[in-house]
C-alpha cells in the first residue's frame, strides 16, 4: 500500500524507490522476522536476568540458534531462491529453541522465528524469471548413462579415465535411482541448468561434490522398452563428481523427508559436510565422475 502524499513529504524519494523495488523481489518481511527472532534469542542470554544462571547450556544454545536465525533471515534477503530450504531449517530451529534455550526467548523469539519461516516458505515472486543458466562445460569424464560407466567397473576395477565423448545426449526419460543412504563429501555447488536429449532440452539440478558414497544402490530404466535394472551393494564416486537430476527426494539425517526438483524446491547452494540422506529416490539424467567403484554389482533385464 502506498501513500502518494506521504511519499512527497519524506526525504530521499529515489533511495526509497530503489529500496522498495529491492524489497518486493524477495521475502523481505519473512527475513526481517527471522532476524528479529534471532536477535531476541541473542539478547536474552546476555541480559542480567538472574533466572538464566540456573539454565546452564541454555544460554549457549540460544546464542547458536539466534545466530542461525539471523543468518537464515539474511539468506532470504540475499538468496531468495533458497527460501524453501532456509525456511524449513529456520522453522526446525525455532521450535527447537523452546526446549534448547530459555523457553524460546520466553516465547517471543520462537514466535518470531516460526512466523518468519512460514512467511518465507509461502512467499512467491510476482514474476518468475525465465532466464536460462548456461550449460556446464567440463573436461572431466562424462558418462552418458551410469550403467555404461558401471559395466566397466565389473569385478571392482577402478575406472581412471574413460574416453571423452564428443557430444553426450541424456535419455529423454531419466532412469530411477534408489539408495538407502547418500553421503556427499566436499559439497561444492548446486544449481539448475539444461541438458540435451533426443526430445529436446531437459531441465535438471546440478550437484557438484568431491566424492559421494551410496549404499544399496539400484538403477532402473524408464524409457518404455525392456526394463534394465542395475544394482550394487555400495557405490563410491570420487574426483569432481557432478550429478544431473530431474528429481531428488529423501530424508535429511533420516528425520526430515524432502523432495527437490528444479521448478519447486531446488537443492540449497550450500550443504554442511556432515549432512547425509536416507531412503533416497532420484531421477538421474547424467553423471560426471573421475572414478566409479562398485561392490557387489548385479545386472538384470525384464
Amino acid at each position: 500500500m502506498r501513500f502518494p502524499a506521504l511519499d512527497e513529504r519524506l526525504p530521499l524519494p529515489e533511495a526509497r524507490r530503489v529500496l522498495r523495488g529491492w524489497r518486493r523481489t524477495r521475502p523481505f518481511w519473512a527475513g526481517l522476522f527471522l532476524v528479529l527472532g534471532g536477535l531476541e534469542l541473542l539478547v536474552v542470554p546476555l541480559s542480567p536476568l538472574t533466572i538464566l544462571v540456573s539454565l546452564g547450556l541454555g544460554g549457549i544454545a540460544a546464542i547458536g540458534i539466534g545466530l542461525a536465525l539471523v543468518a537464515a533471515g539474511l539468506f532470504l534477503w540475499l538468496l531468495p531462491h533458497t527460501r524453501h530450504y532456509v525456511s524449513i531449517n529456520a522453522l526446525i530451529l525455532s521450535v527447537l529453541s523452546f526446549a534448547a534455550t530459555n523457553l524460546g526467548g520466553f516465547l517471543v523469539g520462537m514466535a518470531l522465528g516460526i512466523t518468519g519461516s512460514a512467511m518465507g516458505f509461502g512467499w512467491t515472486p510476482k514474476e518468475e524469471a525465465t532466464r536460462q543458466v548456461p550449460n556446464v562445460r567440463t573436461q572431466r569424464t562424462l558418462a552418458a548413462a551410469l550403467p555404461l560407466a558401471l559395466l566397466a567397473t565389473l569385478g571392482g576395477h577402478r575406472v581412471e579415465q574413460a574416453p571423452q565423448p564428443g557430444s553426450v545426449t541424456a535419455p529423454a526419460v531419466p532412469p530411477t535411482v534408489t539408495t538407502t543412504r547418500f553421503s556427499p563429501n566436499g559439497f561444492l555447488l548446486a544449481g539448475v541448468t539444461t541438458v540435451p536429449t533426443a526430445h529436446g532440452s531437459l531441465k535438471v539440478m546440478i550437484l557438484k561434490m568431491n566424492s559421494a558414497s551410496l549404499t544399496d544402490y539400484r538403477l532402473i530404466t524408464r524409457d518404455g522398452h525392456d526394463e534394465l535394472a542395475l544394482g550394487a551393494g555400495s557405490l563410491d564416486l570420487s574426483g569432481h563428481v557432478t550429478l544431473y537430476l530431474t528429481k531428488f527426494s529423501g530424508c535429511l539425517e533420516g528425520l526430515l523427508c524432502i523432495t527437490f526438483d528444479p521448478n519447486t524446491l531446488p537443492v540449497p547452494p550450500i550443504v554442511p559436510p556432515f549432512v547425509f540422506m536416507t531412503d533416497v529416490t532420484a531421477e538421474q539424467a547424467l553423471v560426471t565422475s573421475d572414478s566409479i567403484v562398485a561392490n557387489g554389482l548385479t545386472l538384470g533385464a525384464s
